[in-house]
């Protein structure tokens, strides 16, 4: 799926927005901890908890987003973890590149 198809579906973007906000929350956690790991990542449940949506449906979306490239998954004890990985989005931020002003 390319970043076109990614972006079309706004649970999707909802998703992808979380997991920036986490990211950018982890990376100012760890400048305040002298650079301990950053990228802490948001679990199924949390994401099912924000989005008030049903973990099934929550647990697609992840899988076509994971498939794609654009988040990783890492496994916590029974947790999987989720992250932003941005590639895949190159191809639009290059379209849309040409239009800005």
């Amino acid at each position: 799926m390319d970043g076109f198809a990614l972006l079309a579906d706004p649970t999707r973007r909802r998703i992808l927005d979380l997991l920036r906000a986490a990211d950018e929350g982890a990376g100012e956690a760890a400048d305040e901890r002298a650079g301990e790991g950053a990228g802490e990542g948001v679990d199924v449940s949390g994401l099912v908890e924000a989005l008030d949506l049903p973990q099934p449906l929550v647990s697609k979306h992840l899988r076509a987003l994971r498939e794609s490239g654009a988040v990783t998954a890492s496994v916590d004890g029974r947790r999987r973890v989720y992250r932003l990985a941005a590639d895949p989005l190159r191809d639009v931020l290059a379209w849309v590149e040409p239009y800005r002003r």
